[in-house]
């Protein structure tokens, strides 16, 4: 079943596949723990096994991030996840498997973000189980190839399937950028789980740039340094993100962005 479906991602450009047993979930691997209705079993009963799904974000398509650009590619990257995570249900489905797709994002809108923010499933923290990366300062799940940016997708089935190994490493270099460069100060110093982002916060000001059109934010993940694709694009050096970075040609290039497609 794995390597059906590993094959099946890669004939749809899907890079990162993860497996993880529903019974993940019931043990705590740190505190505070996922609560036991946002366990796959408690949303579907039955569920055995939760597969992950993750399509990065191209970094270039970010880095003028607060920007249209950026909210247009992760509209894109959301909608393709649903997708993909839709027709392996069906896949499964149709081989005997009883499944179901988790949508991407489970809340009606920012708005509803800020009422509560939380969603009915965590999907970073299936990609967690599914050994996919490791959680890093800003609270996102840091992976070798993307850094943080990756959207995941998930399906429960009813499929025993061999799960992947928790990732024991930490990848992330507490490089403090994604603490001192949050605009609300929202990320905290001390770290997942220690130091929890304040998601009330991240959300009020993503509110706000939803109303000019060009939420999410996205800056505590453009400027991580981990992952290849800083090495693919040539951004090794995370200080051009800086108002201040002197002798920078791409600063040229994200005004031009910004100054367009904002309400």
């Amino acid at each position: 079943m794995k390597t059906a479906l590993r094959s099946w991602c890669d004939s749809h450009e899907i890079p990162l596949l993860g497996i993880a047993s529903a019974q993940a979930w019931k043990e705590p691997l740190f505190h505070p723990w996922i609560p036991d209705a946002y366990h796959p079993d408690s949303i579907y009963p039955g569920t055995r096994s939760v597969i992950v799904i993750g399509l990065p974000i191209p970094l270039p398509s970010l880095e003028s991030s607060p920007s249209i650009q950026y909210r247009e590619i992760y509209r894109t990257v959301n909608a393709l996840l649903d997708q993909y995570t839709y027709r392996i249900t069906i896949w499964l489905n149709q081989a005997g498997y009883p499944s179901v797709p988790i949508p991407r994002d489970g809340y009606g809108g920012i708005e509803a973000l800020v009422k509560n923010p939380e969603s009915f499933f965590s999907h970073r923290h299936a990609a967690y189980l599914a050994g996919l990366g490791s959680f890093g300062l800003n609270n996102m799940l840091l992976t070798p190839d993307y850094g943080p940016r990756v959207r995941f997708g998930s399906v429960f089935t009813k499929a025993q399937i061999k799960p992947d190994p928790i990732r024991t490493d930490d990848l992330c270099t507490r490089c403090m950028e994604c603490v001192d460069r949050c605009p609300v100060r929202a990320v905290s110093p001390d770290g997942y789980p220690e130091g929890l982002t304040n998601k009330t916060a991240c959300a009020k000001y993503s509110a706000g740039l939803d109303k000019k059109a060009i939420s999410p934010c996205g800056i505590c993940i453009k400027v991580c340094p981990v992952g290849s694709d800083r090495t693919f694009y040539g951004r090794e050096d995370i200080g051009i993100y800086r108002e201040d970075a002197a002798d920078n040609p791409l600063k040229k290039a994200w005004n031009h962005i910004r100054s367009h497609g904002a309400l």
